[in-house]
């Protein structure tokens, strides 16, 4: 196993690209990793637990304590870490235990091996498809798992043979095969080369781990294979939810040319592949689908359902003088204590009874705390027996003076699998219904009449249910009314009965759609044999396509991408941030969790900052949820956000922006954009930089779907920040990088408000790919006015095709008068300027520079001198180049307004040559009437321009005045 460590510990190993995804370790996952791997198939297994080794696995109450994680869920405790070895999930009258950690539930279970009962088999929900090679496959995993039964009859296997041959009618004692290595049968002619273990100490501590590395865990066998083939595995990794890839590319026969499926390490992060695998056991596999579905992921409706906790049942006997043996030994009782004398493996011994039920036996492991099981978890049988007995029994058996032993008793059978389980979405934990236990009574008299012929007190589980096995969830069937999945693991997509969504599986115990009735280890190990074949055959078939299609393709196509690994990257940082406000009057609010990441710091230069380049910090992905109940009564997920505090426009080089980016999904299935700006302006003094800063302006679109009829929405708004929700994001901040960025956005916002320096000069501005297509050609007419200047005019000839305008009417030509040394109109990096909007239009345009241009320096001059000498050669030529009846269109800005209404008031342009007259500033308005009150007032001669302007400003003062 050298070699997974080193593969566990690679932390620079993030940019591989993996065919398929694996979630899970235990007989589910480590079967479908090792399947594809030896296939050729390049695969990456997660796993939420850590890898455990033989002498981390605990040995007394101490160790163990920190080794389990608790959750109850009607009183919302929870403690211990979130990849505790045990899991226990307590809800009303029921307890659910789970393993976490590589290897699953094969690294604590007893590692009891029982081919899978005929009654199970017949039963009507389960697959017929299961059967063709259900026998080979059952042999296919006990191979590999090595199971092996012991020479040694222990003594705990002794008593139990005696008493429940008297007390059981039609009793079956079963001989119980392990996957525990005891050396007593001959290895296969070809072993695969799996991991050298020892041969069992006969210790009993098999329940909470085997601290001599004798065990046959998945660890040791199924995913040593898989490491061997090129598997990489990555532990402490939980999976939150799938989905399919936003961005993927499909071509031709619906083959896609990117990766098909995300899979979210949390809220940010995520990885791709064309395969996902879901093996994280019955409650992880059903809340990652959970979770998936909230977010837009089609699924039955039966998810959930057909929760089954194969008849689990446990009871605890104490206080026997029975030869029981029944507590696990340390290092030093096993070298004082035979072979044969010591307790054994933890199960050693199985009865079925005919009333439907099996019951076995098993040791107590060291590490336990068995104060639990007397009078604080369990009810007493008979009465009278309270928890201070319990105490004087520890110390009694602490000290050597106690010769009674203590054993637990498990019963399985079969259950109703009427189970149901669900997810809290306003605590977005996982809760469970236990199914019906026809069976209950029936075991509760077997373990009273053990317990009697033991001699023993009885301490009943207060759980009506205790599981340990559990099954179903994602039920197997022949459609989306009857399940989840099909025989094959596929998931469905219940668009349509039998259609399943291409390259994701389900390969665990959820898969099975009934109770086993005995020890499921081995029915879920043969289940994932039958689903891996097809899986392996799915995934080359698909291979070989892709190959044949993309063989002249850049390979680079083929590159995972938006991978987003999460890391421990010394500039990460880690930011909540919550926006409330209106979006199309309606109320929105935004919960985000941010991720400032930067990837490339090396390369990044200080000198960068003074010529404006913003630091890589600022920028970052962005998870969260948006709740905005008048579009969706759920939760809108964020599934690709991302964000930059610190974008520079080189046309508005003095303004700093905040961009956001989020693409929502709804669990109805629809998509949407929310896109976001803050805008900070440098100018009032920072006298607004509070509400720029906290203002986000907001967009709000439906994505449209193929085949959609639907009405698409575009929504503007704003969102706020408040100043409770502002502290609160500052005193969230995570990683180690967080005083560097508070740092680096205060240095931004100094710039901005406070020094006002400009971030993109003239020199290094680039072209945005939107303006980078090339500029109509123009020509440049140099025009000489009447008191001697010389004055140009660019003219641009209409863009429309010849043959069309000779069948349509002529357009007018257009003449362009800017402002005061103002360019309003020709403005090349715009892509959809007035100019080319016009030459689009068909028409002819010529541009006005007058002597007030850069271009056409002149002293002295005014408005004035515009309108009499710029204004009438500017008509002239172009009714030269149109002919003298053509009429001119003309828009005119600011002071072009006033001097081309100076050279029509002042009868050096005639009006009989305008088509039209727009002015575009605002205060034009006051102006244009006032000359039109002249116009009324005086009759139409010539006017001295003094005269004329005090009239248009005095009037327009009196107009501005009573409005």
């Amino acid at each position: 196993m050298e070699k997974q460590a080193e593969i566990e510990l690679r932390p620079e190993d993030r940019g591989d690209d993996y065919d398929a995804i694996v979630v899970g370790s235990g007989y589910g996952g480590s079967v479908a990793a090792c399947r594809m791997s030896m296939a050729g198939i390049k695969v990456c297994l997660l796993e939420k637990g850590r890898r455990w080794k033989a002498e981390d696995f605990p040995t007394d109450i101490w160790k163990i304590m920190s080794a389990v994680r608790y959750q109850n869920q009607n009183l919302g405790v929870r403690f211990g870490p979130e990849d505790a070895l045990f899991q226990l999930y307590e809800q009303n009258d029921s307890l659910a235990a789970v393993a976490c950690g590589l290897g699953g539930g094969s690294l604590v279970n007893a590692g009891v091996m029982l081919p899978t009962p005929i009654r199970a088999r017949r039963n009507l929900k389960w697959p017929k498809e299961w059967e063709r090679d259900w026998d080979i496959c059952e042999s296919s995993a006990a191979a590999m798992l090595r199971i092996q039964s012991s020479s040694v009859k222990f003594p705990i296997a002794k008593v139990m043979g005696e008493i429940a041959g008297a007390e059981f009618e039609a009793n079956i004692e079963s001989s119980v095969k392990l996957s525990v290595n005891f050396d007593v049968e001959e290895p296969p002619s070809n072993p695969p080369r799996l991991e050298q273990i020892n041969s069992c100490f006969a210790c009993g501590n098999c329940l909470a781990g085997c601290p001599y590395n004798a065990k046959n865990s998945t660890d040791k066998n199924y995913l040593v294979s898989a490491i061997q083939a090129g598997c990489t595995i990555r532990t402490k990794c939980q999976v939150q939810y799938v989905i399919k890839n936003p961005h993927g590319i499909c071509q031709p026969g619906g083959i896609s040319r990117k990766r098909r499926w995300r899979v979210y390490i949390n809220e940010i992060d995520y990885i791709t592949s064309d395969w996902v695998i879901l093996s994280a056991g019955v409650l992880g596999t059903t809340e990652i689908l959970f979770r998936s579905q909230m977010r837009g992921l089609r699924l039955s409706d039966t998810l959930g359902s057909g929760f089954s906790c194969n008849g689990n049942n446990l009871a605890y006997v104490a206080g026997s003088p029975a030869p029981l043996n029944g507590y696990g030994l340390n290092r030093k009782q096993l070298s004082e204590i035979p072979f044969q004398d010591r307790p054994g493996p933890s199960i050693s011994s199985s009865h079925t009874s005919s009333l439907g039920f099996t019951i076995q036996s098993a040791i107590l492991p060291r590490a336990y705390p068995y104060l639990l099981f007397e009078g604080i978890t369990t009810y007493n049988w008979p009465t009278g027996y309270r928890f201070f007995q319990g105490i004087v029994h520890r110390l009694k058996h602490f000290i050597g003076l106690g010769l009674s032993q203590s054993i637990i008793l498990n019963a399985m059978g079969y259950d109703e699998s009427d189970g149901k389980i669900m997810l809290e979405k306003d605590t977005d934990k996982i809760c469970f219904h236990p199914p019906q236990d026809p069976l209950l009574p029936r075991k509760i008299i077997a373990f009273q009449k053990l317990t009697k012929k033991l001699g023993g007190i009885l301490c009943m589980s207060r759980y009506r249910s205790t599981a340990v096995h559990l099954l179903g969830g994602c039920n197997a069937s022949s459609d989306s009314s009857g399940g989840v999945c099909n025989h094959k693991g596929q998931v469905f997509d219940p668009k349509t009965p039998a259609t399943v969504h291409a390259g994701l599986y389900v390969c665990d115990a959820s898969l099975i759609p009934c109770s086993v009735g005995i020890n499921p280890s081995l029915t879920i190990a043969t289940a994932a044999e039958h689903a891996s074949r097809y899986l392996v055959q799915d995934i080359l078939e698909y291979k070989n396509k892709i190959s044949a299609s993309v063989a002249a393709a850049d390979q680079n196509q083929f590159s995972v991408t938006g991978k987003n690994l999460e890391n421990d990257n010394e500039s990460t940082v880690l930011i909540k941030e919550t926006m409330r406000g209106y979006v199309g009057g309606m109320p929105c609010t935004v919960h985000l969790k941010m991720k400032m990441q930067s990837q490339n710091l090396k390369s990044f230069d200080k000198r960068n900052w003074f010529i404006g380049e913003p630091h890589p910090l600022l920028r970052g992905k962005a998870g969260g949820y948006v709740v905005f109940r008048a579009i969706e009564k759920d939760r809108l997920h964020v599934i690709d956000g991302e964000m930059d505090l610190c974008v520079v426009d080189g046309r508005t080089p003095y303004t700093q922006y905040m961009h956001y980016r989020l693409l929502l999904a709804a669990a109805s299935g629809s998509r949407y954009i929310l896109e976001g700006k803050k805008i900070m302006n440098p100018y009032h003094f920072a006298l607004y930089a509070w509400r720029e800063t906290t203002t986000l302006y907001v967009t709000f679109n439906k994505v449209a779907q193929s085949g959609s009829t639907g009405t698409m929405l575009n929504l503007k708004g704003e969102l706020r920040v408040s100043f409770t929700e502002l502290l609160k994001c500052f005193i969230s901040l995570k990683g180690n990088g967080r005083g560097r960025f508070i740092h680096l956005l205060l240095q931004t916002l100094i710039r901005t408000y406070i020094l006002q320096i400009p971030r993109v000069t003239r020199e290094n501005f680039i072209v945005t790919d939107s303006c980078d297509k090339s500029y109509p050609s123009s020509t440049i007419d140099d025009i000489r006015t009447a008191d001697g200047y010389i004055i140009r005019s660019r003219h641009w000839k209409n863009a429309r095709n010849p043959l069309l305008l000779s069948r349509e009417k002529v357009l007018n030509p257009i003449l362009l008068l800017n402002g005061y040394t103002m360019e309003s109109y020709w403005l090349p990096t715009e892509p959809h300027d007035l100019v080319r909007n016009l030459l689009e239009e068909g028409h002819d345009v010529w541009l006005l520079q007058t002597r007030l241009h850069p271009l056409n320096p002149a002293n002295n001059a005014t408005i004035e001198d515009i309108g009499k000498y710029d204004i009438p050669p500017a008509f002239g030529k172009i009714l030269e180049v149109h002919g003298p009846s053509t009429k001119i269109h003309v828009v005119a800005h600011c002071a072009g307004g006033l001097a081309i209404h100076i050279a029509l008031m002042g009868g050096h342009v005639s009006a009989t040559h305008i088509a039209s007259l727009s002015c575009t500033n605002s205060s034009m308005f006051f102006k244009l009437t006032a000359l039109a009150t002249i116009k009324m007032w005086l009759p139409l001669v010539p006017v001295s321009s003094s005269t004329l302007l005090a009239y248009t400003y005095g009037i327009s003062f009196i107009l501005a005045a009573r409005c």
